[in-house]
This record gives structure tokens, sequence and C-alpha cells, in this order.
């Protein structure tokens, strides 16, 4: 990770008043990866389980790099100015804390099982419409993510949007503490890194900890989740759902074409999608812009200019053929989606699902697996490729199926995917951001 701060006078102050040490040369960015590190950047050397950035400060250093954060000196850097603390990851989390505390404006904490980019995403395209937004770019949502989103925030900014990832518990306590959110939005629960939570009730549990640590603003809470329709808050809420009763109330009916029509409090809202779970994204994302005072028709215009991030639902043509890449990650719920959005898509052709294994589920991967087989029966799919350890176990579900293999590499099933496809397919690309599924799309249509 590495960023490029806005203001690195300003920084420099809030670090020294932080770990009271004063920078030697000016910082002008921060690095978490040598290899990204350039000329003038604060390095940070993390430990982590399988690497040591400590062992790579020389290549820092030979990059420009100005300064490091470190655990421990390293007595052969002479020349370079090396500043020791307990934890670089905490420190920096402090110093963010500090640069966050400059700015008296909303910021919404966003976190969730499922759909949180793409939330996060459409609340800022739509708030951007009348304010400028900050908001978490790519993958920053861990905690090291998260403090270099903060220290690129600025005072022009009328809203920070912060994206909040939880691989094991105390993730999104710790992440509170940095951003100190006044807002919150939890987009789903649902099975997700159960081999660092153990059960769905523990993610719940560790999600539930946003609403907890919102100050003056607005828990925005999903009221269709079982779950967290049950969670509480100390500040004020404000609710949405595909049910009565809520104040962002929605209903949805699907055209001609596969397109889904949602009805928001009697607002009509085309979403120019078939993908159900993407309609519920918008519902999250215009209960957020209309409680800032976003109008209707500015929610629905944009809506229509919103272009999906890379990997996530993406609808994309090769010539005759169409594709959904849905690559970027995958658990159970959001696969179960993504089937069911393949099954309704309009085609005059086969319905293709290309898998890869879901990951972090620890003991209830076998279940899971299982379960997206016979998905993968009930609506009927004309064919199933899968590759990995795991979906060797939904490939054993689909005996009934009209045409299913599994693979050990993505290569030989790119082969073999390349030579079954025709005119007219559509295809779903689906798996755990360890599959690096998106390899198969690029190799089968050259991309």
């Amino acid at each position: 990770m590495r960023i490029t701060l806005p203001e690195p006078k300003q920084f420099s102050k809030v670090f020294k008043t932080v770990t009271n040490t004063s920078f030697v040369k000016t910082v002008t960015g921060i690095s978490t990866d040598s290899r990204q590190c350039i000329e003038g950047d604060l390095y940070i050397a993390i430990k982590g389980e399988n690497v040591d950035g400590h062992q790579f400060i020389k290549d820092a250093q030979s990059a420009g790099t100005v300064a490091t954060l470190v655990a421990k000196s390293t007595e052969a850097i002479n020349d370079m100015q090396q500043i020791e603390v307990e934890n670089p990851v905490k420190t920096i989390g402090e110093v963010a804390n500090a640069w966050r505390k400059r700015f008296d404006v909303p910021i919404i904490g966003i976190t969730g099982s499922n759909g949180k980019t793409t939330t996060k995403d459409l609340i800022k395209h739509i708030l951007n419409s009348n304010y400028d937004v900050h908001a978490t770019k790519g993958n920053f949502n861990t905690s090291i993510g998260v403090p270099l989103t903060l220290l690129q925030m600025q005072g022009n900014h009328n809203f920070s949007i912060i994206e909040m990832g939880a691989n094991q518990p105390g993730d999104i306590k710790t992440l509170c503490q940095i951003i100190e959110p006044t807002d919150g939005l939890i987009t789903n629960i649902a099975p997700a890194h159960l081999e660092g939570f153990g059960s769905i009730d523990k993610i719940a549990e560790e999600k539930a900890e946003l609403f907890t640590h919102l100050t003056n603003g607005t828990a925005f809470i999903n009221i269709s989740d079982e779950w967290i329709s049950t969670f509480t808050t100390n500040t004020k809420s404000i609710t949405y759902g595909c049910t009565t009763g809520c104040d962002f109330s929605a209903d949805y009916y699907r055209e001609s074409d596969g397109n889904i029509i949602l009805i928001i409090n009697a607002n009509k809202i085309n979403t120019n999608s078939q993908n159900i779970i993407f309609a519920k994204n918008i519902l999250a994302a215009s209960a957020v812009a209309n409680s800032f005072e976003i109008d209707w028709n500015t929610i629905q215009e944009r809506v229509l200019s919103f272009t999906p991030t890379y990997g996530r639902s993406v609808i994309a043509k090769y010539d005759k053929i169409t594709v959904i890449d849905d690559t970027y990650n995958a658990n159970y719920i959001s696969t179960i989606a993504a089937i069911e959005h393949l099954s309704l898509y309009p085609t005059k052709g086969r319905r293709i699902f290309v898998f890869g294994d879901m990951a972090e589920l620890g003991n209830s991967s076998k279940k899971f697996h299982e379960k997206i087989g016979e998905k993968c029966l009930e609506n009927n799919l004309d064919a199933v490729f899968t590759v990995g350890t795991q979906t060797v176990i939904t490939d054993n579900i689909l005996n009934t199926l009209k045409y299913h293999k599994h693979y050990d590499s993505k290569e030989q099933l790119s082969k073999e995917l390349t030579n079954f496809i025709q005119n007219d397919d559509i295809i779903l690309f689906k798996g755990s951001r360890s599959m690096e599924m998106e390899k198969i799309i690029q190799e089968v249509f050259k991309k």
C-alpha cells in the first residue's frame, strides 16, 4: 500500500505531536511495501505472519525513502532516519486518529459481510453530486489501510466514507477507535471469515461494534437482516429494508428485460441491473443519501451513471458472449446471489458458471460448497466448471447437471472453456480473492 500525503507539513506536525519525533527530511508519502516506495516516503516496516517488512528497509532506502517507522532499528542502516516504536501499525493508527480530529464533518463507517465496497462507492458517487466526498479507495479497509485513508482527508471535504473490514474479533473496535465515526451502516451479516470468527454469531457481534461506537450521528439499520435488526445504538437510527414499517421501505419488480425497478417510499429507481444484491446496495445508499438531503431525481441520475468497481458483478461483452465478472471475492451468500443473477439474466444461449474455492470458511467449508452445488442444480445451469481444492465438493453434487467438470489448475480449465463456449453464452466467474479467477477471463478472452 502507498499514499501521497496531501499536506506534508501538517502531517509532520501531527506526527511529532503523537510520537514526539520530528522528521529530519520532509515526508511526502507513506508506503508499507518497499517495492512501491518512492523518493520522500516514510516506509512502515510491518511484521506479518509470513513476511517481516524490517527485512526490506534497505530496499526502501534505495528507492529514496527518507524515514522508516520500525519496531526495531537496523544497525546496518546509518544514513536514513529510523523511528523506533513498540508497534508501527498501532502508531500510524494513532497518528491517523489525531489527523481525523482536525475535521468536523460526518464520517460514515461502513462494514458488513457483503457489498461494503459497492455500497460505499454508491454513497460516494451520489453524495458527490452536491458535496466533496473523501472515501476509501481500493482495498484500504484494514488496520493499516484505514489509517492511510484517513491521512488523505483535507479541509475541503464535506464527508468521509470509510470502509471497514474484519478478519478476527476486535478488528472493528480497533478501526472505530481510529476513525471515531459519526454515522454507520452495516450492509448485512453472512458466513464469511469463519476461520477467524468461528461462528456467524461472532461475526454479528463483531459487526455490531460499529453501531456502539457512533457519536452524534445516525445508525443506518438494515431492518430486513435478521441480525442487524436486533443491533442497538446510543445514537439516532434510520431504518431501511424490503419491508413495511421502516423509514425507507422498498419493493421491487422486474421489467421485461430483467432489469430491477426499486420503489423506495413511492419513489421509482431504475437500477439498470438484473442483480438483486446490487439493488439492495442501491437501497442502502439511497437511504443514506436522502437522509443527507440528496433529492430522489439526483439519486436516480447518479445510480444510472454509476460504474461498479472492477471484479464486482461487472457485465462485459466479448463479441457475442456475455461475462459476469464477479471475481473480486466470494463467500456463501454472495455466491448464491451471483448464481441467481446468472439464472435470471436474459440470454438465448447457455448459462455457464466458473467457480473457484470460497476461502476462510473453516469447518463449514464442506457444507457451504455442497450448498452451492445444490443451488446450481436448483437453477438448472447448463454447465459448471470448478477449480481448486474445495470446489471438488461442489462438483460431486452436480451428477444430474447437463455438463460439469472439476480442474486442478486454472490453465487447464481455461483451455477447455475456450473450446466449450459459443455465441450467446453468458458466463459467471466467481471465487475468493486468493483464487484470482480474473486470470481465467484474461486467458480465455485474451483480455
